[in-house]
């Protein structure tokens, strides 16, 4: 009877060991959330809505600056290369503007040259995860290795000694995967204008990536483009002249931080 009730026994507290370890791994919620926001326009800055800016500011997360200042932060997401990184890297030369350059694995081995030219030039290189997976459906052991491998390779390749900026793959995170990156010294950069420039296959022409780009434009703005587009390299030259027409300025993330989001900075 004894030899039963312990054979018994035994799957029931394998099960309850498991559900706690499962409860104390996701201790806040991991619901997926897809960043979503309706576009500034007019010079009006583009809202992600009350749930989305309480998600982001608990956890030190951004997504626009202050409203009240013509400030640009221009940002780029570099899954893999296309041939038009090294002509956006000379307009940002040409124009002074700084900019910060969200890299995966695959970039970092493929195109080490342009990651050295990027930090040579003055750019910024933000973690964009190795292999560019759905945050929420890997483990915290396997999100840690995702991110960890970028700094380390980014460090080798560049020198670059700190990372701190990060940026979800697709767009996709949730509390959990906030909670993970901030523990992990990361502040998640997401973005209040894009446009629909990722697909190589459905470049529209200059004028469409330069008309999409303007009219979005409001003070804080932290812009997405992705290089692989042929039409952000043609046209981001006109965009930062013009945008320089009306006023505006581009600065770095790391001024972001230092001026309009002091609050990421108490850990410093």
């Amino acid at each position: 009877m004894k030899k039963w009730f312990w054979f018994l026994l035994i799957p029931v507290v394998c099960l309850f060991f498991s559900f706690s370890f499962q409860t104390s791994t996701y201790a806040v919620s991991n619901q997926p959330i897809h960043w979503g926001f309706s576009k500034g326009k007019n010079g009006q800055q583009a809202e992600a809505g009350k749930a989305y800016d309480e998600a982001l500011k608990k956890y030190g997360g951004v997504y626009k600056g202050n409203p009240h200042d013509k400030v640009l932060y221009l940002t780029f997401d570099n899954g893999y290369e296309n041939g038009y990184t090294a002509k956006i890297l000379d307009v940002l030369k040409e124009e002074k503007v700084p900019a910060l350059f969200f890299v995966t694995g695959h970039y970092l081995k493929s195109e080490p040259d342009l990651v050295k030219r990027m930090v040579k030039e003055g750019h910024i290189i933000g973690n964009h995860s190795w292999g560019h997976p759905d945050f929420t459906q890997v483990s915290d052991e396997k999100l840690r290795e995702e991110l960890e491998k970028v700094k380390t390779e980014t460090k080798r390749i560049t020198g670059q000694k700190e990372m701190k900026y990060l940026r979800p793959p697709r767009g996709v995170f949730s509390e959990r995967t906030l909670q993970l990156a901030k523990q992990e010294g990361y502040i998640d950069v997401l973005w209040s204008l894009a446009y629909y420039d990722w697909d190589i296959n459905r470049q529209q022409g200059t004028q469409y990536a330069y008309d999409n780009i303007m009219k979005q434009l409001h003070p804080g703005a932290i812009m997405l483009l992705h290089t692989v587009s042929k039409d952000n390299a043609n046209a981001l030259q006109k965009v930062i002249q013009d945008a320089k027409k009306q006023g505006y300025k581009f600065k770095s993330m790391d001024d972001f931080m230092k001026k309009e989001h002091p609050a990421t900075q108490e850990k410093d």
